[in-house]
């Protein structure tokens, strides 16, 4: 799968996955996601993130969970 929005630079936040070089953190994101905002509110609140981004982020985060398998503790 090819992203184009999400980039991954060591000059920027420590090499963690940012949208479009913008120093905003995809798990910022998508945190600011799972803790209910919406994707107007965000938008409205980072006015230079754009609607791409956010679908994009949740691609991302979706393929992240395919590949990746974690074991819960019983």
């Amino acid at each position: 799968m090819k992203f184009e929005r999400i980039t991954v630079d060591p000059e920027v936040c420590t090499g963690k996955p940012c949208i479009r070089r913008l120093r905003f953190p995809v798990s910022r994101l998508l945190g600011l996601l799972a803790s209910g905002e919406t994707k107007e509110t965000i938008l409205r609140a980072y006015p230079y993130l754009e609607a791409e981004d956010i679908e994009e982020a949740l691609r991302y985060a979706s393929y992240l969970a395919e590949e990746e398998t974690v074991e819960f503790a019983r």
